[in-house]
């Protein structure tokens, strides 16, 4: 580096100018609320399903309302990590663009299915949402000014949660007033509209990855994953013993370690393992899976606490309606949003983002055991899901900030697909354990005339699944403890080719602690 001599009133100017650069300019704001309203129409999309479910079940006369939720997730997780790497070999905005493009298509075909069979080829690619969330902070990471990243993907990331408050009011307007159609067409709108916002603000990222895609290694993988979903999914309604269900799980199993093997004899695999061995990568991921775990039952069970009509005398619920819900569900949303800022502001300030991640699983914890021994008080579930609300905030926030810490920019994108994988399959696995356990032991013992033919469960049927949700926020906390305490960035060498200029350092030539 080159040092200006004394007196120079230029080094001044350029001292200037790289403050400028750093700071909010009106086209970067814009930029991170595209984004974040990009990534509340995916945390929306669970919402408007559920409650839609009903009448989309009932229009096409079919008991497999479970497959609008499924084909999603399938989607999306076996998508990623193949997204992930193509989006570090030619560009994450080009890459997240494309992703939108494909689930505006997919919503355009639910929106006019003429059967069952094509509403769920619209709900599956629409699923290509999913990898938007660890292409945005990836992105982000990438062509934002460096003192405004660790704000800029804690708000992204954290910003899902302030959904919940007018989400039950709106989808309860377009289903009630325009049919269940309607929603379908909203998401066509904003996401066309969100995506030409992305396109007019957003840069895409110079970083690039010097390497050949691993179709074997992508199809290994993603059928792996979509077998131990299927398995998953469907193990309650088709038996744990059943063969079809053992030979997802078995099959999926079988198909993940053929990856692995692959991945150690490819020179240029998917995703490098050795990376993924990290202890600052196979933790954060980790963590991540089950923080969105807790989320993902804490967020199910919550509802159908409270609309369950005291009058039953089960020892809790409050008779609230669709849209009652709310009332519930607002502090978690806003709770997420602050714990979310909070990261953003600490990381900024040279906080290490695992302390973050250990005090979200600590919060969330602490919010599903308290919950668990006391949910028939209104004023405390509600204060007990702003301590979950507040733990899901830190630790969401706190995954970007990780991966950004320990993978360097030209393996940041197929390196969080990893983690978008653990986060789809962990809220999908937990939910299922926790309900085998409620139907096996803890059905309500009421008549059908009494429950109009719904499952309704005990109290210790409840207290049982949020220990369950607690249980998962302490492996949280686990893995974000068992982090170094300092994370170095890896270094990835990147092979070199004939005709390669990859030896003169350019980028993503070699990337260094």
């Amino acid at each position: 580096m080159v040092s200006s001599p004394p007196g120079d009133p230029t080094a001044g100017a350029a001292g200037a100018d790289r403050a400028a650069d750093e700071r909010w300019t009106p086209r970067l704001i814009v930029s991170l609320l595209s984004i974040v309203l990009l990534l509340e129409m995916l945390a929306i999309s669970y919402i408007m399903i559920a409650t839609a479910m009903p009448s989309i079940a009932q229009h096409y006369r079919t008991t497999q309302g479970a497959w609008l939720l499924t084909a999603f997730l399938l989607v999306g997780a076996v998508a990623a990590p193949l997204v992930g790497k193509l989006a570090d070999l030619h560009g994450k905005r080009r890459l997240l663009v494309g992703c939108i493009a494909v689930s505006i298509a997919g919503s355009l075909v639910s929106a006019v299915a003429p059967s069952y069979g094509i509403m769920i080829l619209g709900r599956a690619l629409t699923g290509l949402l999913v990898p938007c969330l660890f292409l945005s902070y990836s992105l982000i990471r990438d062509v934002f000014p460096p003192r405004t990243v660790p704000l800029a993907v804690s708000i992204a990331t954290s910003g899902m949660g302030i959904i919940a408050i007018p989400a039950p009011f709106i989808t309860g307007w377009l289903i009630d007033d325009f049919g269940f159609r309607s929603i379908f067409w909203f998401w066509v709108i904003a996401l066309a509209v969100l995506g030409a916002m992305i396109l007019l603000t957003t840069q895409e990222s110079a970083v690039r990855l010097r390497s050949r895609l691993d179709l074997v290694g992508a199809l290994l993988l993603g059928a792996g994953i979509a077998g131990i979903l299927v398995g998953v999914s469907f193990g309650p309604a088709w038996g744990w013993t059943a063969g079809s269900t053992l030979a997802y799980l078995i099959g999926g199993v079988v198909l993940v370690v053929a990856w692995l093997v692959s991945s150690g004899a490819v020179r240029e695999p998917l995703i490098d393992i050795k990376v993924l061995r990290r202890r600052s990568v196979a933790f954060t991921v980790t963590a991540a899976g089950f923080m969105y775990g807790v989320s993902g039952l804490f967020t199910m069970l919550l509802p159908m606490l409270v609309m369950t009509p005291a009058a039953l005398g089960l020892g809790y619920g409050f008779g609230v309606d669709a849209e009652g819900t709310a009332v519930f569900q607002a502090p978690i949303g806003l709770c997420t949003v602050v714990g979310g800022v909070l990261v953003g502001v600490l990381v900024g300030r040279r906080a290490r983002p695992r302390l973050m991640m250990a005090a979200g699983g600590v919060s969330a914890g602490l919010g599903c055991a308290l919950t668990a021994y006391a949910h028939d008080s209104r004023g405390l579930l509600i204060l007990f899901s702003c301590l979950v609300g507040l733990g899901m905030g830190l630790g969401y926030a706190a995954v970007p900030n990780l991966l950004i810490e320990a993978v360097p920019p030209q393996l940041q994108a197929s390196t969080a697909s990893i983690a978008g994988v653990f986060q789809s399959v962990f809220p999908a696995v937990l939910p299922v354990i926790a309900f085998t356990v409620l139907n096996n032991s803890y059905i309500a013992p009421l008549s059908p005339e009494i429950t109009r033919g719904a499952v309704l469960y005990t109290s210790d049927g409840f207290k049982a699944a949020y220990l369950i949700a607690a249980g998962a926020a302490v492996c949280c906390l686990f893995a974000a403890l068992a982090l170094p305490a300092r994370i170095r960035q890896v270094e990835v060498p990147v092979p070199e080719r004939p005709g390669s200029e990859a030896a003169a350092g350019e980028p993503g030539a070699t990337v260094v602690a």
